[in-house]
């Protein structure tokens, strides 16, 4: 079990857009995540004229570390750490280690 997810809404501590909140898009691994509108980079892409595409400069989101992100607490309104633990029926959550507030319960 990961501590951050697909679909989990995240804060950026650390990097050129620390303090930046989105939500993941994917995940690469174990240690990298896309995250919506975060370390936006340009790439520049060459035209092909057989298959219609045109060149120019594209931005799109690269893969940040897992280890500059917090799952994001809307109780207190920050990223938090993440434990885990099991349930009484024997499910594995993950929880805020500050509240200690289960997040998986689906």
């Amino acid at each position: 079990m990961q501590r951050i997810k697909k679909g989990d809404d995240v804060v950026v501590l650390a990097g050129r857009d620390k303090g930046k909140r989105g939500n993941v898009l994917s995940t690469i691994g174990d240690s990298k995540a896309l995250v919506d509108n975060v370390n936006i980079v340009k790439k520049h892409t060459k035209g092909n004229p057989n298959t219609g595409e045109t060149g120019g400069i594209l931005e799109k989101e690269a893969p940040i570390h897992i280890s500059n992100l917090a799952l994001y607490n809307p109780a207190s309104s920050k990223g938090e750490r993440v434990g885990y633990k099991t349930l009484e029926d024997g499910r594995k959550v993950r929880y805020f280690k500050s509240n200690g507030e289960v997040i998986d319960l689906a």
